[in-house]
Order: C-alpha cells, then structure tokens, then sequence
C-alpha cells in the first residue's frame, strides 16, 4: 500500500481533476489549480501582484500573467495602489465572488460522492484526522491553503 502523503497527493488530484473536468464540461474559462488558489487568496483581502506570486511561490511574472486572465475574464479587479504607483491592488469582482461560490458547491458535491464511495463516518474519520493533525504541525495559527508544487 501507497504511503499516506502519497495517498492524499493522489486522491487531491483525482478530485481536482474531476473538479476541472466539470468546469470544461460546464463551459466556463480555462480555470487552472493556480487560478483558484489566486481565488482563495484573495477572498477576505485584496493584494499586490507581488504578493499573491509570494502566496503561490512563483516569479511576480507568472503572477502577473495569473492576474491578467482573471482580470479578462472579469473575476478581479486591478486598483491604484495608493502609495506604491507601480503596484496595483487585486481584489475580486462580484464575479470572482460568485464563482468561489459555485466553485465551493462543486467541491462539495465531490467530498459528498467522495464519502459515497468510502462512507459518511470514515469521510468524518479522515476529516478529524487532517484537522487534528494540522493543529499538531501548525497549532491554532494553521497558515491556509498553498499551492503544492
């Protein structure tokens, strides 16, 4: 048998790929991982370019890029940045809102045929067992969704 981390790798992939799968087969633009970490990040806050890059552990290039599409997709919006005229700040439109949204149902329906397939209380299981193994690693203060790569 697989080694646990490797069985979460798997298992994460396999539900991002059917959550992507689902994205193409609804029609919507072509929404990749680095996009919706970009989502989550910005949902609470708005950022710089060279921040949400940080957040990613890319260059501020590939960033850029990232904001560029979301930005022509209509799911931010780039702002003056009030001191720093270079920068600009990220924040998402209603848009962008709207698709966390939707994006959170859809990761939803896939933890519920997730625990079809193994089972409500071990799904239950699994899920205390992560929660309480992050607290062990990272405390109370846990640091929030990151990219893998």
């Amino acid at each position: 048998m697989e080694p646990v981390p490797m069985l979460l790798a798997m298992t994460y992939r396999a539900m991002g790929d059917q959550f992507h799968d689902r994205l193409r087969q609804i029609g919507l633009e072509p929404l990749r991982p680095a996009h919706g970490y970009v989502f989550r990040f910005l949902k609470e806050k708005r950022a710089t370019t060279v921040d949400i890059g940080q957040h990613l552990g890319v260059t501020k290039q590939a960033a850029a890029k990232i904001v560029s599409e979301l930005d022509e997709w209509g799911y931010v919006l780039r702002e003056p940045h009030p001191t720093d005229k270079r920068a600009q700040y990220v924040t998402l439109t209603t848009k962008g809102r709207d698709y966390l949204k939707f994006a959170d149902n859809l990761w939803a329906d896939l933890e519920a045929e997730m625990a079809e397939a193994i089972g409500d209380d071990t799904l239950a299981t699994i899920r205390r067992g992560l929660a309480a193994y992050l607290r062990h690693v990272h405390g109370e203060d846990q640091p929030g969704l990151r990219p893998v790569w």
